[in-house]
């Protein structure tokens, strides 16, 4: 096959959403479609201990959330499917944002009771700046839900794009028995087996002018899915596949995850309307075309002890162009060497295989000696190429962390550095301290306790941890006099981050404006200055 044609059956996509709204339910509902797995597990069945696949890492188990982005892999009718599920708590934003340079759409999940959430607006952002498509799919219509069309009028009025329904749920007040596929015109009404949901959902197909139908969904739910569809068809937004991958128009499913309603119809369209992989942006100002001959890649991602028996360090990377084959040879951009590409593995979460050959929109790891940060380049020997950095967002909560058992400094120190390298947290030491401590940044509180979980379960490290009273980082230029000699630095704390860049942590806005008008030689950034 063609790497035209290998390039057209990939489907690399990310699930945003508000914490709760059911992303990671979601996420094992279409592995469970796509024959990846056999059984859902759901992160609600703490008695049977059933934890949803993507959530591999002890803490997301306990806690029912999921802390870390996840890559999963399976083939659908022809498809070849990469799945990121993100963690949709704010706190872990960062790697969220990551995760979504990788991907070539997105599916927006909100509650069907709770719409539009806040999480979810920040989220929308980046994709739309990234002008990635997004699929909407409305989820937990099991439960009761909002009238459709005040959430398609708060998508439009809250995030600013259109939406086109491609189903639409049948029933009355918030209570819904199926969904209407606009374009197939018919009608599946969902059958209750009992697995709640851990095996796949049957459905009963009906042709909405039979008058079994009718009789099935009842009087006023037919009049109402009527009526609907009559609005819809006059004063709705036609569907327009163009408007949809520039990322002007949200194609709008419903369904519920938790029992299947719709998922298996939302998986097909999606796979059918969705963009293969697209190209992608380089430092130079150019674009890398995935049909390019010349193998590409960067690394998104990078995971410690994914495997705790072994104390592995993974480093995800997307291929953006060209034919990957094991065992290559390709150019490390960063570490300005060639390295081989030994042992490329493909995921399903925690599980693995090796992989021969993978195809751009493809995602794959490798064991990480330690050499690799995320937003690395790789690329064919002939060439010298960077894709665009990476966002970087400054932390909002500061504490200082030390071992409380000063004979595991060792394992507190690798630790600690090597979940900096993950980008779970942001790493700082002050200049010229003689302490064992480091000053960790997070946006917040919960990746500290993940930080201290971690550290505690993997490291086998007690923390001790001081709160500090900062709240605003800068990243600072100028020359070494300025530096040196800066006005007013009793009112903050100057750092230096993991590359040694300098960083000023103060309490707030009004401080840093100070320092700002004292200092006019520095300048002040939000993030590190691209190298």
């Amino acid at each position: 096959m063609s790497l035209v044609n290998e390039i057209e059956q990939r489907r690399t996509f990310a699930i945003i959403s508000h914490p709760d709204a059911g992303k990671t339910t979601l996420t094992e509902k279409l592995l469970l479609y796509g024959g990846a797995i056999h059984l859902a597990g759901t992160v609600k069945a703490r008695k049977s201990q059933k934890y949803a696949v993507s959530d591999w890492m002890e803490i997301e188990k306990q806690r029912g959330i999921s802390v870390a982005s996840s890559v999963l892999q399976f083939n659908y009718k022809g498809c070849k499917v990469n799945v990121l599920d993100t963690p949709g708590h704010q706190d872990f934003s960062e790697d969220t944002y990551r995760t979504l340079t990788a991907a070539d759409s997105a599916v927006m999940l909100i509650d069907a009771a709770k719409g539009v959430e806040e999480q979810t607006k920040k989220l929308f952002r980046v994709c739309r700046q990234r002008k990635l498509p997004v699929f909407t799919f409305v989820n937990k219509l099991d439960r009761y839900g909002r009238n459709p069309f005040d959430l398609m009028d708060e998508i439009e009025k809250v995030l600013g794009i259109r939406s086109c329904p491609l189903n639409w749920p049948i029933g009355v007040n918030g209570k819904y028995c199926g969904i209407y596929d606009r374009r197939k015109k018919n009608a599946d009404i969902f059958l209750h087996d009992g697995s709640h949901g851990a095996k796949q959902t049957e459905a009963a197909r009906y042709d909405p002018k039979d008058k079994a139908f009718r009789e099935k969904v009842g009087e006023e739910a037919f009049l109402s899915l009527f009526n609907d569809m009559e609005l819809l068809d006059v004063a709705g937004d036609p569907f327009a596949p163009e408007k949809i991958t520039a990322g002007e128009l949200t194609p709008m499913f419903f369904g519920s995850a938790m029992t299947n309603f719709g998922v298996e119809v939302f998986l097909e369209e999606f796979l059918r309307l969705s963009p293969p992989p697209r190209r992608r942006p380089l430092r130079d100002g150019t674009q890398r075309y995935p049909d390019n001959p010349l193998f590409s890649a960067f690394i998104f991602k990078i995971q410690a002890n994914m495997n705790p028996g072994h104390r592995d360090r993974i480093a995800f990377f997307r291929i953006c162009s060209g034919i990957f084959n094991k065992g290559m040879t390709v150019y490390h951009v960063q570490g300005g060497k060639n390295i081989r590409l030994a042992q490329p593995q493909q995921f399903l979460a925690q599980e693995r295989e090796i992989v021969d050959k993978a195809y751009p929109g493809d995602i794959l790891g490798i064991f990480d000696p330690g050499v690799f940060a995320i937003g690395d380049t790789f690329c064919d020997e002939s060439e010298n190429i960077r894709f665009e950095d990476f966002p970087v967002f400054p932390p909002e909560q500061f504490v200082r962390v030390q071992p409380k058992d000063t004979l595991k400094r060792k394992q507190f120190v690798k630790g600690i550095e090597q979940l900096g390298q993950e980008g779970a947290v942001q790493i700082f030491k002050q200049p010229a301290s003689a302490s064992e401590s480091y000053i960790i940044g997070t946006v917040g509180a919960l990746q500290m306790e993940v930080l201290a979980y971690r550290l505690r379960g993997e490291y086998g490290v007690e923390l001790v941890i001081t709160a500090l009273s900062y709240s605003v980082a800068r990243w600072l230029l100028g020359e070494e006099k300025y530096l040196s000699n800066m006005k007013g630095i009793d009112n903050g704390m100057l750092v230096l981050d993991k590359k040694g860049a300098p960083v000023v942590l103060v309490n707030n806005t009004w401080n840093l404006n100070w320092l700002i008008e004292r200092n006019p030689q520095i300048t002040f950034l939000e993030a590190p200055n691209a190298s």
